[in-house]
């Protein structure tokens, strides 16, 4: 394959094949019929149509945002074109069923394929994405009758879906939701509310949009515990599939963001005549239950989301780097010189090296949430299965959170590393870092990704995810004092781990007896947890790459070995020590946020 503009592909193999043992996954009878040659052609397939179809418009789509006239929102004709090849190619669900028009590949591989459209364009990979989490809480929870009309539909792309929980007054905290839902004699639901920033929530690039909506059923409890959820068709839908008349949901407005301009982002009113038809889906009051298993996954593909931004980014600022020519060594005094490709200096290095260590080391971490899943479902034993849910249940908050600050920072390096044309819109980069910068938002921001991992995630089952973690580690540690030039590295993991349970030996007490001053530093905690956890990645990586290096075949794969080993280096010098002087000042229980008041500001 010639050089990609999307990924190193030579990276995407060495994680997959590697580093995650991929092909070991073809010994489940899931996927048996599967080898590393078919794993190989999904790649390509995806990677074909991702360049083909969905890269060349996604400038286009950014200075063409969808219109909305009062009537119908109008977009570029490139979006549908691609979602159509995207549908065509069985790319919706490849994890799903033969029976479902699925390919039965494990979650790894189609995560892996999905982030090859990721990083071609977010905007319009979004509208597929968000149908598949749609689909698959539909099938997981719905009726069989919900699953009859919509899944086919859905997991086809003849349907898109979409997730709304979002309301004007409430914003993250669901628990404020005044979406209501009144029962009606024929069982079905009359919903009244509003939702804004709902991502594909009006289009015509499908014949229907099937909403998710989450919503109170009148007299539900108050806060989360009164939360249902419900399907919500833009077109009702017949028993037999068929299409019926609208449905009382409207498009109020399209709202214009810094990124992901081709997305549309909607605000919903829903009910203004009476007459919105929604089914229950799931238990009375479990929607939140229901929900998270969307925004589980959502957050996965998220964290996988600001990776890909972040790779594409710095792939561009590589590429600048290697042919500008720009300056001359610190030491010359001739003007005459032939100036430097900027690659030649020292700090353009830094900048590369920083961007390289954030998005593999991203990168790693989403694909290694990615085999968890498939751990999870198909593992060889019931504890491997259950391992592998508790150890997804911890690292779900890192996962999304990591790369939404760290692969950012990458994109704000690649533009650094362009200079001035950096900031210029003939120029990619400036559009992967707006781009981007939604992530730190979707899905939960990094404060409520961090009240998870600390006051829930950490210490649940008396920190059992935490002592499974542990053990994952040691057991890397181990692997690496056996490469000599790893060893150092493996002695600071150990380090840094011991810090983060001396940590919670500090904090966890106080969740029961002062629940606010143990969480008001979380934010800090999710920081040094996602740094240990990034260098852990890294280790893995480096334990390969030191055992191939020997036997690399090719002075291709010696610089990509060699390359390896110094991006672990750089992280466990520059990016580890970091969380030291934080360990110590959440262990300090410094109470500056707390004994702040408002009237001071």
């Amino acid at each position: 394959m010639t050089e990609s503009t999307l990924i190193n592909r030579r990276d995407l193999d060495f994680q997959l094949f590697e580093v995650l043992q991929a092909t070991s996954l073809v010994l489940r009878p899931r996927h048996a019929d599967h080898s590393r040659e078919t794993f190989a052609a999904a790649l390509d397939t995806a990677h074909a149509i991702a360049v083909e179809k969905f890269a060349p418009h996604n400038r286009t789509s950014d200075e063409n945002e969808p219109t909305f006239d009062g009537e119908r929102v109008r977009m570029i004709p490139e979006v549908r074109e691609a979602l159509d090849a995207y549908c065509t190619a069985g790319l919706l669900a490849p994890a799903k069923d033969y029976a479902q028009g699925g390919m039965q590949l494990p979650v790894l591989l189609a995560q892996a394929c999905s982030a090859l459209f990721k990083s071609a364009n977010g905007a319009t990979t979004s509208y597929v994405g968000l149908t598949l989490g749609n689909a698959n809480v539909i099938e997981r929870f719905g009726s069989e009758a919900q699953k009859r009309k919509y899944l086919g539909a859905l997991l086809s792309g003849r349907f898109f879906g979409t997730m709304a929980l979002t309301e004007p007054q409430a914003g993250s905290s669901l628990s404020d939701l005044t979406c209501s839902a009144t029962l009606q004699p024929d069982g079905t639901y009359r919903l009244k509310g509003n939702k804004i920033f709902i991502s594909g929530g009006d289009h015509e690039l499908r014949e229907n949009i099937v909403h998710l909506v989450l919503a109170r059923m009148v007299g539900a409890p108050p806060g989360v515990k009164g939360i249902s959820l419900f399907t919500v068709p833009k077109f009702r839908v017949s028993d037999d599939g068929s299409l019926g008349p609208r449905n009382d949901v409207r498009l109020t407005g399209l709202i214009h963001k810094t990124g992901w301009r081709g997305t549309t982002s909607t605000l919903l009113s829903f009910g203004d005549e009476g007459a919105c038809e929604a089914e229950l889906v799931g238990a009375p009051h479990q929607g939140l239950a229901c929900m998270f298993h969307m925004m589980n996954e959502a957050r996965i593909g998220v964290g996988m989301g600001a990776v890909m931004y972040g790779y594409r980014g710095y792939l561009a600022s590589l590429a600048y780097a290697r042919e500008r020519l720009q300056g001359r060594a610190p030491g010359s005094k001739n003007p005459l010189e032939t100036q430097l490709p900027l690659i030649a200096h020292a700090d353009i290095r830094r900048m590369l090296l920083a961007q390289k260590a954030y998005v593999e080391g991203g990168l790693a971490l989403g694909l290694y949430a990615a085999r968890l899943v498939d751990d999870q479902k198909t593992g060889d034993t019931e504890t491997a299965r259950t391992e592998a849910s508790l150890l997804l249940d911890l690292l779900t908050p890192i996962v999304k959170s990591w790369p939404a600050q760290w692969c950012l920072e990458a994109n704000s390096l690649a533009i650094q590393i362009l200079g001035g044309y950096g900031y210029t819109r003939e120029y990619p980069v400036e559009q992967y870092w707006r781009d981007n910068r939604l992530n730190m938002i979707h899905e939960g921001t990094h404060g409520i990704q961090a009240l998870d991992l600390l006051g829930r995630k950490a210490v649940m089952r008396d920190g059992a995810a935490i002592e499974l973690l542990g053990r994952q580690i040691r057991a890397t540690l181990t692997d690496a004092r056996t490469a000599p030039e790893l060893a150092a590295h493996a002695d600071d993991l150990q380090a840094a781990w011991e810090n983060v349970i001396a940590t919670l030996a500090v904090l966890a007490p106080l969740l029961s007896s002062d629940n606010a001053r143990a969480l008001a530093n979380a934010h800090v905690f999710l920081e040094v947890f996602g740094h240990t956890v990034l260098a852990w990645t890294w280790l893995r990586q480096a334990v390969v790459a030191a055992r191939a290096l020997p036997q690399a075949a090719t002075e291709v794969d010696t610089n990509f070995y060699r390359g390896k080993l110094q991006a672990c280096r750089w992280f466990f010098c520059w990016e580890l020590p970091r969380t030291g002087p934080q360990h110590a000042l959440l262990r300090s229980l410094d109470d500056s946020t707390l004994a702040m008041q408002a009237a001071w500001f």
